[in-house]
Parts: C-alpha cells; structure tokens; sequence
C-alpha cells in the first residue's frame, strides 16, 4: 500500500448531480466492469422483485429504501434503453402538468371544483386530456 486512498468508480460522481442521471451514471460505471444484467430482462425481472420487496415493506424506513431501490431499477431500464432517465420523468412531468390543467379548466367550465368530483369523473376527463393530446 502506498499509504494514499484508492479512488473507487463510482467517487468521481457528484453529490449534486440530480438523483435520476446519478444513478444512471452509477449504473453505465458499473456495467464497464460486467456488474450489469446479461440483457434487459433480467432489468426488467428486478423490478418486479422491488415492487414485492415494497409491498412487504412495513415501516416508514423500510418503504422509503424500497422506493428508492425500485426509481434504481427502473432507471436501470432507462440505461439499457439508451434513454436518459432525467430527460424521460421531465418529459412525464410535463404531460403531468398539461393533463391536470386540462382537468381544472373543465371543472371550471362546469362550475365544479376537482375536489368535488368522483375518481371516475376525473378519470374520464384524464382520457380526454390523453386524447387531445394525442397520446
């Protein structure tokens, strides 16, 4: 030993950086040295293995660390695709955001409030948002 720390691979990443792209950036580092699926599926296994890891999570602590392992493997996904991960949730965000305003106009427009209105009623106007859009 020389006396001097080894840097690892992964401890060049900044702290900063967004969760999603650090992740992917973890991820495309580990799978340069083979810790990585042989193919998508094995990806795509892992998360439903998180989902049932979530479902029997039962304190608060437990269900936060499945969370963040299932938004990691779903991120992983991301990677196999060629998608960046960042760019796809803002993408979502974004249609997020235009669906439920499409929503608060037309309540408007029928003098409710959305807090008034079923889940179905909601729902049909969600598939509408989707419809206009051309989703």
């Amino acid at each position: 030993m020389n006396g001097g720390s080894t840097k690892g691979l992964l401890d060049g990443v900044p702290g900063s950086m967004p969760a999603l792209t650090q992740a992917q950036t973890y991820q495309k580092r580990a799978a340069r040295v083979g810790f990585d699926w042989k193919d998508i599926q094995g990806a795509i296994k892992k998360i439903a293995e998180e989902i049932k890891e979530l479902q029997g999570a039962r304190e608060s602590r437990e269900q936060a660390e499945e969370v963040g392992d299932l938004l990691f493997s779903v991120v992983n996904i991301a990677r196999w695709l060629e998608i960046d991960a960042e760019s796809a949730l803002r993408g979502t965000n974004r249609r997020f955001k235009e669906r439920f305003s499409y929503l608060e106009k037309k309540a408007r427009a029928i003098g409710r409030e959305l807090s008034e209105m079923t889940l179905d009623e909601l729902d049909i106007l969600w598939e509408q948002s989707k419809f206009l859009e051309g989703d």
